[in-house]
C-alpha cells in the first residue's frame, strides 16, 4: 500500500518560514519524481516544485529564490523548506509521487494547509 504522508502545515507571518515534509512508504522511491504541488481556494492545483534526483530540481517562477526542495533516498522523505512566504503562497500543498518511467503511475498525499496571514 502506497502512503504519502506530509506533515509540517502551520499559521505564519508573512515574512516567515516554514518546513514541509513528505515521508513515502510502499514505493521504489529513488524511481519516483517527488514534487509538491498546491490549491489555494477556487484555484486549479499547480507544481511548486519536483525533484527527479538529489541535484536535478525544478521550480515554479513564483518561488524561485524563497523556496527549496530536497529529497533523502535512504529516509524516503522529500522536504519543501519555504522562506520568505507570502499571503499568496496561503493555499494546501501536496505530496506526490510520479514514477519516471510510467508517469501515469501517480500518487498523492492528503495535504497540509498553509496559511500565511498577519
Amino acid at each position: 500500500q502506497v502512503q504519502l504522508v506530509e506533515s509540517g502545515g502551520g499559521l505564519v507571518q508573512p515574512g516567515g518560514s516554514l518546513r514541509l515534509s513528505c515521508a513515502a512508504s510502499g514505493i521504489s522511491f529513488g524511481l519516483y519524481a517527488m514534487g509538491w504541488y498546491r490549491q489555494a481556494p477556487g484555484k486549479q492545483r499547480e507544481l511548486v516544485a519536483v525533484a527527479y534526483s538529489t541535484l536535478n530540481t525544478n521550480y515554479a517562477d513564483s518561488v524561485k529564490g524563497r523556496f527549496t526542495i530536497s529529497r533523502d533516498n535512504a529516509k524516503n522523505t522529500v522536504i519543501l523548506q519555504m522562506n520568505s512566504l507570502k499571503p499568496e503562497d496561503t493555499a494546501v500543498y501536496f505530496c506526490n509521487a510520479r514514477k519516471m518511467t510510467a508517469s501515469n503511475v501517480n500518487y498523492w498525499g492528503q495535504g497540509t494547509q498553509v496559511t500565511v496571514s498577519s
